[in-house]
């Protein structure tokens, strides 16, 4: 079995591509033959060592928190899944990742990928719409005509986030790079701010400000927000919460895996309701490269994938 593994924190040239032996199944266990994985930025900071106070890593580690395969084998006692079921696999931390091309899970980390949604689309909506669903289902409770404005509104998390909001009737604005107003747009947001060429700071009134980027990003939402608004922030720069100087609420969406909100994204892209984001698929043994990619901003729409070849 084939996985993406380092050795030690650096740069993307630490991820090599090892023969690891596949081990047999103990009770309570079910082996995925994986086809996708998706890259999150949590994988290159773990790599990085940049959250090492948050997280402890056990070397040799393979990364990934999610991706979608094909049910290969199931230890006795099994009922829930089938030999030959599609699933996604959520890879909790401290757990062998999702960069192989296979997985040993638990019932409670496998979700089944409904008819008419293919696996790489599957992939790329497990870690992007749990946060997502999370966020505005139960961090913002979006209501119909609420103003909401989304931070890095063409990325994996934000464009799902926009998606979310308009199926909800909240009349969405996002801010992204002037390159992809058109592309936010079409996921549904009524307004596009390019932060590249605009101030969205000019803003005013909105109910809900969702924040995926924190630091100044995050200082700068405040005054958009009407008296009694609510700030949603997720986990990237660190931020100062300023709530009692502005009257606000401020929030972090709480992200753990469940597979609740998952199952209700993957129904969602199957009836049409929302749209899958791929950014690209590189083999699986391009995973440096695809760090690469990511840490260099060349990622902003959607969620890029690794394939097994």
């Amino acid at each position: 079995m084939r996985a993406i593994e380092y050795e030690r924190y650096g740069d993307p040239t630490v991820l090599t591509l090892n023969d690891r032996p596949s081990r047999p199944l103990e009770p309570g266990e079910i082996r995925v033959d994986l086809r996708y994985a998706s890259v999150t930025p949590l994988d290159c900071k773990l790599r990085a060592g940049l959250l090492k106070a948050h997280f402890s890593v056990d070397f040799p580690k393979v990364p990934g928190r999610d991706g979608a395969g094909v049910i290969s084998e199931i230890a006795d006692g099994i009922s829930e899944f089938s030999v030959g079921d599609r699933v996604c696999v959520m890879a909790g931390h401290g757990t062998q990742g999702s960069y192989a091309e296979e997985r040993i899970s638990r019932a409670a980390d496998l979700v089944a990928i409904p008819d008419g949604l293919s696996d790489a689309a599957a992939a790329s909506l497990v870690n992007a719409g749990l946060s997502a669903h999370i966020s505005v289902f139960e961090t913002a409770r979006i209501k119909p005509g609420m103003k909401v404005l989304v931070h890095a509104g063409s990325g994996a998390v934000g464009g799902l986030i926009v998606q979310l909001c308009r199926h909800l009737g909240a009349k969405v604005t996002a801010t992204c790079r002037a390159a992809n107003r058109d592309y936010v747009r079409s996921l549904g947001a009524a307004h596009a701010v390019a932060y590249d060429e605009e101030d969205f700071g000019t803003l005013r009134d909105q109910d809900v400000v969702f924040d995926l980027i924190g630091g100044a990003t995050h200082a700068r939402s405040y005054p958009v927000l009407k008296k009694g608004g609510h700030l949603v922030w997720l986990v990237a720069a660190p931020i100062v919460d300023r709530n009692a100087e502005f009257g606000v609420t401020v929030t972090r969406a709480m992200i753990t895996d469940a597979k609740g909100p998952v199952e209700a994204i993957l129904a969602m892209a199957a009836s049409g309701e929302v749209q899958p984001q791929i950014a690209d698929i590189l083999p699986l043994e391009d995973a440096a490269r695809a760090h690469r990619m990511m840490e260099a901003g060349a990622v902003t729409r959607g969620r890029l994938l690794l394939a097994r070849t």
